[in-house]
């Protein structure tokens, strides 16, 4: 199937429907990735994520290819399961798949057993149908979605087996060994004997993989792509941030703010403040923090915004501003809990300042 382009309305077509997007949630290396609305031939519309990876680099085109096709013929083989999206469309360097609700495992962190007995029977089910997921260490790929339940995402590493052999059984062990790790980090007492005994267990090719080919993907990924796979913090958000956040709730045009942490390419982990100041610039304020501070200390972006959003008590509404740190928009539409918090939200993310994943 060829894609037409239709870049002055911003559209694409197919015989069997268009994608309308509607915002640009990433774009690295591989792809760009957007957010919007898929027209089917019979006018029925669904919220869709597309991604395009026809206009890549030559030298990263037969990757992206490769990526792209593993990601479509394991949501083929996934269909019905309600295991993660569903493809709807792909073609000549694009790929439709359905837009899922859902938190990220990090951010969720779910400490109720209910969720990873229903994330554990969704991975044997996926297992049955031949998918091995490959890439479930990430805890970004876990969803909780809005009712509660285990999702999955970003298959592009998937891999789709016609029988169980033996590299299957390894990587579906991967799989639960993954999931079972972030159990033991959210919800520990919940873990059996048998699953304890399975965390003690990595398999040859994971062994392997952490002591060759794990370093040889971080010096590629991290030094030549500038891509970043998590969002940290560690001692940098735990030393500074703090101060930071102080010092701007000692400004006496600052209402309120909040720091986040977000990838910084080459360097680990950038801060990002948010500033409830109306009718102050970023600049005023960053020399407010460089004159108490010093450069060094300094968050790497600031965001003077009218209003952060809030929840109904009038508490910050951090998992959205920590999402917007880390330019995963695609997640931020069904948190705010009020009209004026998705007002707000909305005036943040058109704002947002950390497009470092942009090329």
């Amino acid at each position: 199937m060829t894609i037409v382009a239709d870049r002055t309305l911003g559209q694409s077509s197919t015989p069997r429907g268009r994608f309308e997007p509607e915002l640009v949630l990433k774009s690295d290396t591989f792809s760009t990735i957007e957010r919007g609305t898929y027209v089917g031939a019979d006018g029925t519309r669904l919220p869709a994520v597309r991604r395009l990876f026809g206009e890549v680099a030559w030298w990263v085109k037969p990757i992206a290819n490769h990526f792209a096709w593993r990601e479509a013929t394991a949501l083929k083989a996934a269909k019905g399961l309600n295991a993660g999206p569903e493809l709807i469309d792909s073609g000549d360097g694009f790929l439709v798949r359905s837009f899922i609700e859902g938190l990220p495992l990090h951010l969720a962190r779910p400490t109720d057993p209910a969720w990873f007995r229903n994330a554990k029977r969704m991975l044997h089910a996926l297992h049955r149908a031949g998918v091995v997921h490959n890439d479930l260490a990430k805890e970004q790929n876990w969803l909780v979605g809005p009712e509660g339940e285990a999702v999955l995402t970003d298959f592009q590493l998937a891999m789709v087996f016609p029988r169980r052999s033996k590299l299957f059984r390894v990587l579906a062990h991967e799989d639960l060994r993954h999931l079972l790790k972030h159990k033991r980090r959210y919800c520990p007492q919940a873990l059996t004997a048998s699953e304890r005994r399975m965390l003690g267990r990595k398999s040859l090719p994971a062994r392997l993989w952490l002591m060759t080919g794990k370093k040889v993907y971080n010096a590629i990924t991290r030094g030549l792509l500038r891509y970043e796979d998590r969002e940290g913090g560690g001692k940098r958000l735990a030393n500074d941030g703090p101060l930071i956040l102080a010092w701007l709730k000692r400004h006496p045009q600052v209402r309120d703010a909040f720091v986040a942490a977000y990838p910084f390419p080459r360097r680990g982990c950038g801060l990002y403040a948010f500033v409830e100041a109306p009718g102050l610039d970023a600049e005023t304020i960053r020399g407010f923090i460089v004159q108490e501070m010093g450069c060094d200390q300094a968050p790497e972006l600031l965001q003077v915004v009218e209003r952060l959003p809030r929840h109904p008590d009038g508490s910050v509404h951090e998992e959205v501003l920590r999402l917007v740190a880390l330019n995963q928009i695609d997640l931020v539409a069904t948190l705010p809990e009020t009209e004026e918090a998705r007002a707000a939200t909305r005036r943040i993310v058109a704002g947002r300042l950390n497009l470092a994943d942009r090329t």
